[in-house]
């Protein structure tokens, strides 16, 4: 890597600079955390007031500033401690992007509870699971998710009360059951929480894991993990410019640096779910931060997305990479200005290389990824700019506080650029899965956690995802990675969308299979596919089994492919 990143780096985390750091014991462990970070996160909520008569939150024609939304949390937050919330407690929060999810997350925080970020997706079997899981005080839903958690309620009270806040709902309520807007009100008049004291590694918030197989898990993050998340994606975003300007100043300007900014106020459009680390942890809180807007989409749309960005000017775009993909491709995106965007890339799954290269050709903003996971609550890596362009098919560097390893079955250290699975450590792993002692000694050893994806390190400290170890095909002995696949598929002109997974074989134990979603009007055949692949990927690599579907590929939640969905589909039909 070039010598102005080293440059930058360094100075950026020299003692006494803003990202310095060291070590303290957390959990009976040492790990890295920065120096000059805010004790909790309400910290960061508190200081946002300052921006009191910015627009804070838009909804399609709503729009919230600062200081209404601190008027609304104080109000609710002071309605959920009449209601007997105390510190530690859990409320659930289970809705669509609304701005009531982040208005009652706010309120939560600020009374020490813990928020829970229930999946908008689930059935009712599945929510009843979870709220059995955490059990909350209080759940504050919309009217879709109420109606299927309604007919669960009463097994759920023979547990314990739980209170309904109601979001936008129009339908009767049930007992013990108030309308947010009524409760906001409420708590107008009930005098404001004050004097709770938050520690660092006080819990914050639950996720549950996507849940693709089996019973979700609810990671339990706290305070200084959602913080040190927060540094983390300010330290890359400050390392990079700095590295560019230092470059700039030694007479080498790095690709892409003569590219103009639309001026714009910071700002994001959210098109992933809140109930999700990348939407909560790593769009709403470093948004909040900086006194930025959130630009809340109800639902996923290219189009309505760009005339968006046009009407509002946002800075970033937080999305998966689909999204990013479907964005540049869309028939309106040369119509639209996209000049405020300062990035577009995604989290939650791989940018493929073709991705990086056409945002860097159609975009005035760079490419960036960040990868990372719920346990960790959001990064490890960050690649950005020039540094993604340089090295496309890398997730980028491990942040300041991340110490990583890769090793091998035996949990033994691997020299540079042999594939192993990661693990890491630092002030941003999570405290462990909510009720399960089992699952936490699985994924903890003294405070390293496995994150279950095979990697490696190149010479620069640069990481190389190959695959989930669970995503991989074992074809007659073979590993094969389906990341690896897929990349290669999708330098086909005609692909809109591709999924690699096993298909059983009696032979081989396992073969490699992909769904393909075409572009629409666009053309592929098996054998074109099969040709193109030759010339990039081993043979043995190359999908046996090729299904195209006719419609684009069912997601999660979070916006990742439902693998184990077309399996089940394809291979018995």
């Amino acid at each position: 890597m070039d010598r102005h990143y080293k440059e930058a780096w360094e100075e950026l985390t020299a003692k006494g600079a803003p990202f310095a750091w060291s070590e303290t014991e957390i959990r009976n462990h040492k790990a890295r955390v920065y120096d000059a970070a805010p004790a909790n996160l309400v910290d960061i909520w508190k200081m946002s007031a300052a921006h009191a008569e910015k627009d804070y939150l838009i909804y399609g024609e709503e729009r919230i500033s600062y200081a209404e939304a601190h008027s609304k949390v104080d109000s609710f937050s002071s309605y959920l401690q009449d209601l007997g919330v105390k510190q530690g407690d859990r409320v659930a929060i289970l809705m669509r992007n609304y701005p009531e999810w982040v208005l009652t997350y706010w309120a939560v925080a600020s009374l020490g509870a813990v928020v829970v970020g229930m999946n908008a997706w689930w059935t009712g079997p599945e929510i009843e699971f979870a709220a059995d899981d955490c059990d909350p005080k209080v759940i504050v839903c919309d009217q879709e998710r109420l109606e299927r958690l309604t007919p669960h309620l009463e097994n759920l009270r023979s547990e314990g009360d739980i209170y309904i806040v109601a979001v936008r709902t129009e339908v009767d309520l049930p007992e013990d059951s108030v309308h947010w807007d009524d409760a906001v009100s409420v708590g107008e008049q009930l005098p404001n929480v004050s004097g709770v004291s938050i520690q660092p590694d006080d819990d914050v918030c639950v996720f549950y894991t996507s849940g693709t197989t089996g019973h979700p898990k609810g990671a339990v993050l706290t305070h200084r993990g959602a913080v040190s998340n927060l540094l983390n994606l300010a330290f890359w975003s400050t390392m990079s410019k700095l590295a560019e300007r230092k470059a700039i100043e030694a007479g080498e300007p790095p690709t892409g640096s003569e590219k103009k900014l639309g001026n714009s106020d910071p700002g994001s459009v959210l098109a992933v779910p809140l109930f999700h680390v990348t939407g909560c942890n790593c769009c709403m809180h470093p948004v909040t931060a900086v006194g930025g807007k959130l630009i809340l989409m109800h639902k996923w749309n290219p189009e309505e997305a760009l005339e968006i960005i046009e009407r509002e000017r946002p800075t970033t775009f937080t999305g998966v990479p689909t999204m990013a993909r479907e964005l540049v491709n869309s028939p309106d995106f040369a119509k639209r200005d996209t000049s405020s965007l300062d990035s577009l890339g995604g989290g939650g799954a791989a940018v493929q290389p073709d991705l990086v290269h056409k945002i860097e050709e159609r975009l005035e903003g760079r490419p960036s990824t960040g990868y990372g996971l719920t346990e960790v609550n959001g990064v490890i890596t960050v690649n950005a700019a020039h540094f993604f362009l340089a090295k496309p098919e890398s997730a980028g560097s491990p942040c300041p506080v991340m110490e990583s390893r890769i090793v091998d079955e035996q949990g033994n250290d691997l020299p540079t650029g042999e594939k192993g699975e990661l693990w890491v450590k630092g002030g941003n792993v999570f405290r462990g899965y909510l009720n399960r002692p089992e699952a936490n000694k699985e994924v903890l050893t003294e405070g390293w956690f496995h994150t279950g994806d095979i990697a490696y390190f190149d010479d620069d400290g640069f990481l190389f995802l190959v695959d989930r170890a669970k995503d991989m095909v074992l074809r007659g002995g073979e590993n094969v990675y389906s990341a690896e696949v897929e990349a290669a598929i999708y330098k086909h002109p005609s692909i809109a969308e591709a999924a690699v997974f096993a298909v059983p074989d009696e032979r081989l134990g396992e073969t490699v299979g992909v769904a393909i979603y075409l572009i629409p009007e666009q053309t592929c055949s098996a054998q074109e596919l099969r040709d193109h692949l030759s010339s990039l990927i081993a043979s043995f690599k190359v999908p046996e089994h090729i299904w195209f579907v006719d419609e684009a590929l069912p997601r999660n939640a979070n916006g990742k492919f439902l693998k184990r969905e077309l399996q089940e589909k394809l291979i018995i039909t």
